[in-house]
């Protein structure tokens, strides 16, 4: 998964004020700092 492909999911998340986000299956080994946009953030599976 590219940065770019990250941030949208991230982005995308943010304005649907997701409470959970299943990130385990993109072989991520860093997270941006944008994660922390997710105010409503309550699981995050990594």
């Amino acid at each position: 998964m590219t940065n770019e492909e990250l941030l949208e999911i991230i982005e995308q998340a943010a304005k649907d004020k997701v409470t959970e986000l299943d990130l385990s299956s993109k072989g991520l080994t860093t997270l941006p700092q944008e994660i922390g946009k997710l105010t409503n953030l309550q699981i995050l599976d990594l």
